[in-house]
């Protein structure tokens, strides 16, 4: 059997992703006062443990990633209406767990035994999610979710070598996205922002992943702004390793 390194990293993110979101779910809430609580607190630990366990570069993308997504939630959530939380609020667990799915995508990634089937693992993972979001506007007519993995089509065609990262992206969201809705901890309204009636949308839409790359875009953005000796010097590490 393969060794997994990073194990210690992101499957803790899994297990607290499926326990979290069942604590702040709806059918809990009817039995503990103050369930939602108990969920930031479990997450708090989580990125904390996560935290302690990945590299510099890493941590700080983390903490911009907290930012970024605390911005992102307000915009989408409470100011455009995107998508509606249980208490109609922002979970202080929402930001915390976005940098908890970025790290953990990243060490998935690593893995000696992605890395050595890359090509392969891209391939399959590539079409099973034009495959899943595919079923969704069949048999739930999900336009807005099969339009997002329509620009997640478009953007991995630009062969950046991040392919890989996106796609275990795609299907990280994918295990949040069904984990938080069928516990009620959040909603999609059956249109686009409920609010374009030819766009209707499943709940959850399909390739909603592709606001995620956003988040990950910015919080490598701002790495980059804030960073900028680090950076330079490690693409010229990257160019002289690369030749």
């Amino acid at each position: 059997m393969p060794t997994l390194r990073y194990s210690s990293i992101y499957f803790p993110v899994f297990m607290v992703l499926w326990l979290g979101l069942f604590l702040d779910s709806s059918m809990v809430a009817e039995h503990i006062l103050f369930n939602q609580w108990t969920t930031n607190f479990l997450v708090l630990i989580c990125f904390v443990w996560v935290y302690l366990r990945v590299t510099a570069k890493i941590k700080k993308l983390m903490l911009y990633g907290v930012a970024l997504a605390l911005i992102g939630e307000v915009i989408f959530s409470i100011f455009l209406g995107m998508y509606e939380y249980r208490l109609e609020n922002v979970p202080i667990y929402v930001p915390l767990g976005h940098s908890l799915i970025y790290a953990a995508v990243f060490y998935i990634q690593k893995e000696n035994i992605i890395q050595r089937n890359k090509a392969r693992v891209i391939s399959i993972l590539y079409w099973a999610m034009i495959g899943y979001s595919s079923l969704w506007l069949l048999f739930d007519q999900d336009v807005f979710g099969f339009l997002c993995t329509l620009v997640i089509v478009l953007l991995l065609r630009k062969q950046t070598g991040n392919e890989l990262f996106f796609l275990i992206m795609f299907f990280m969201v994918v295990y949040l996205e069904l984990l938080g809705t069928y516990y009620q901890c959040w909603f999609w309204p059956d249109t686009w922002f409920g609010k374009v009636p030819f766009i209707a949308s499943s709940n959850p839409p399909s390739g909603i992943s592709v606001f995620y790359f956003g988040f990950d875009i910015g919080c490598l953005w701002m790495y980059k702004k804030l960073n900028r000796q680090k950076w330079n010097r490690m693409k010229i590490f990257r160019q002289i390793r690369s030749s």
